[in-house]
């Protein structure tokens, strides 16, 4: 029996192309932003704060990274996954950091979580366009 497991990490490359190319989605949107990537971990790994970007965006973005990490799923899936169970649905949103709504998903390689995007600062559906954004740049 193993005592160790290998973990993928997400580099400051791929973190750093997720960041540009959601704030350049950002940009053409005209909504300013709050742009977060997190490591496979939940650790921060690169952040960015667009000139007019609320202040509140700022912790929701990169718990929206973290929660996709978290369960391998996108923020968004949460709401599906609680809404008809009253025990998850008034229990679990108490969870710290948990996001129950869109801007997060995990970034994969290969099947392995390597880290995650969270986007904050318009609707949640700007937010998931934008992340969708920095995703579509590491298919390339």
């Amino acid at each position: 029996m193993a005592n160790s497991i290998e973990k993928r990490s997400i580099t400051q490359e791929a973190s750093d192309k997720l960041i540009a190319a959601a704030t350049a989605k950002a940009e053409e949107m005209g909504v300013p932003m709050c742009i977060s990537i997190v490591d496979e971990s939940g650790n921060l790994k690169a952040f960015r704060r667009m000139d007019g970007a609320a202040l509140l965006s700022v912790d929701i973005a990169t718990n929206k990274a973290y929660t996709a990490i978290s369960f391998g799923m996108p923020s968004h899936g949460w709401h599906e996954f609680i809404k008809n169970d009253p025990p998850l649905l008034h229990g679990i949103v108490h969870t710290p950091r948990l996001v129950v709504f869109g801007g997060g998903y995990p970034v994969k390689e290969g099947g392995h979580i390597i880290g995650g995007i969270g986007v904050s600062g318009g609707h949640y559906e700007q937010d998931m366009a934008v992340a969708e954004a920095g995703l579509a740049a590491l298919a390339d």
